[in-house]
């Protein structure tokens, strides 16, 4: 199963679709947490401020879209607002807790330094994935006439991915080994996630 056949039936539905706008926002939302939680307070940098801002205004902007729905429906995160709920809230905190095992195994790494290794891995992964994502969700959106568009996220998703590139390349000279390792683990977590999508819708 994958997206391409569960988009237009979200899509044809405004309250499905309504419900699956709130669940991508809770995730930008979640990220967007992440990428402040994994902060220095002395080391922060302007990469990073940029990126969880925009990451916030990713769930801000999807939660705004959900008016165009018609439907003035998801005034929060809970479950019955949301998508395929527990995998949609536990897929980002899943990922990160794989991600931050292998790296404690593999470059016994600790404290702020596995914080921020975690951080580079972790978003990486999830910004091969948005680079997916929203265009196939366009597409859809697209091939339904809907009023609903992505296509800000997607032109901001495209630099994020080029800026985590950059990180990972300063922080180590084997960055793609690293990189494919938490691209795999998040493979595995989408495709669950997505399964559990199509029992909801179907």
């Amino acid at each position: 199963m994958s997206l391409n056949n569960i988009l237009p039936t979200i899509i044809a539905d405004n309250q499905l679709h309504a419900r699956w706008l709130n669940t991508l926002s809770l995730m930008e939302n979640t990220g967007a947490r992440k990428i402040s939680a994994s902060e220095d307070p002395a080391t922060v940098t302007y990469i990073i401020l940029k990126h969880a801002a925009e990451e916030h205004r990713h769930a801000f902007y999807l939660k705004k879209q959900i008016e165009k729905t018609g439907k003035t429906l998801c005034p929060t995160y809970a479950d019955e607002y949301l998508v395929a709920s527990n995998y949609s809230k536990y897929y980002l905190n899943m990922l990160d807790v794989e991600v931050c095992r292998y790296l404690k195994k593999e470059l016994n790494l600790t404290g702020k330094e596995l914080r921020f290794a975690a951080y580079l891995l972790v978003t990486y992964a999830i910004e091969v994935r948005a680079d997916e994502l929203y265009p196939i969700y366009q597409d859809a959106l697209d091939n339904a006439g809907s009023k609903i568009n992505v296509k800000s996220i997607i032109l901001e998703e495209e630099g994020h991915l080029e800026e985590m590139i950059n990180q990972l390349k300063q922080f180590s000279p084997q960055w793609q080994l690293h990189a494919d390792k938490a691209v795999a683990m998040e493979t595995r977590l989408f495709n669950d996630w997505v399964v559990a999508l199509d029992k909801e819708v179907n």
